[in-house]
């Protein structure tokens, strides 16, 4: 790698950052905002997982821009309030992703003329002690000439579960074949240690389906439940892809 290619060595950190991903047996919910590698445009990645049945009992539905959270058996489903939710959701050239019912309270917020900071100053971690699982949420931004990212991470305090640490990013635009994320857990454990530090970089292979298949097959096949890909291109139409634990496919 030449030392002198900023974007080789960010390539390099994006690869290890998806080797870091593969080895955790449990980063929980995670989601990824970027550049396409093989075209013109943008890509939001989103999985679930689950260590319980309530958790895995999950799959993904995709109607039009919009991706949410349904029960695979819903005779089955023993709480809805932290597993069934909209998480993709787009209002009015903003395209939003997060890991709960937040995501509704950003597109409610935008359609009132409110900021996705904003919004999410309304909100705090999960209540699911002890775990207080952090919310984690996106958005790409294309209302103006020159698209925007941003993402959040709501944590609870290590001083105190009760309260909220609150981290927004706000980065320049990753270049094509690399994004940025986030997931919920640094890894397994009782309770489960939250996600810290920065976003992580993180590769964007060839089109949406390679990315799908490549973040499908990184996360732990025993805890991976569900997997979207958002293709969003300068112009034209969304469209999305899904993955299951439930398909018939491995």
């Amino acid at each position: 790698m030449n030392p002198g290619d900023p974007r080789g060595a960010l390539r390099a950190r994006a690869r290890a950052g998806l080797e870091q991903l593969a080895r955790n047996p449990y980063p929980g919910r995670g989601l990824v905002l970027g550049r396409a590698q093989a075209d013109d445009a943008w890509l939001q990645v989103y999985w679930i997982m689950g260590r319980s049945s309530n958790s895995r009992n999950r799959i993904f539905v995709a109607e039009g821009t919009s991706l949410r959270t349904e029960p695979f058996d819903a005779s089955r489903l023993e709480d809805p309030r932290l597993v069934i939710y909209e998480a993709m959701l787009e209002v009015d050239g903003v395209h939003i992703v997060s890991n709960g019912d937040q995501t509704r309270t950003v597109a409610e917020a935008l359609r009132a003329g409110g900021s996705f900071e904003g919004a999410l100053a309304t909100r705090e971690r999960e209540p699911d002690a002890p775990h207080y699982t952090p919310r984690i949420s996106g958005i790409l931004d294309l209302r103006e000439r020159a698209p925007r990212l941003a993402l959040s991470l709501l944590r609870a305090s290590p001083a105190d579960a009760a309260e909220t640490d609150r981290f927004t990013f706000r980065p320049a635009l990753p270049p094509p074949g690399l994004g940025l994320g986030l997931t919920t857990y640094a890894g397994d454990g009782d309770p489960l240690p939250p996600f810290a530090g920065e976003p992580l970089w993180l590769p964007l292979p060839g089109e949406a389906d390679e990315v799908l298949e490549t973040y499908w097959q990184a996360l732990d096949p025993d805890n991976r439940v569900a997997l979207a890909v958002k293709r969003i291109p300068d112009r034209g139409e969304a469209r999305l892809g899904v993955r299951s634990r439930h398909d018939a496919r491995p």
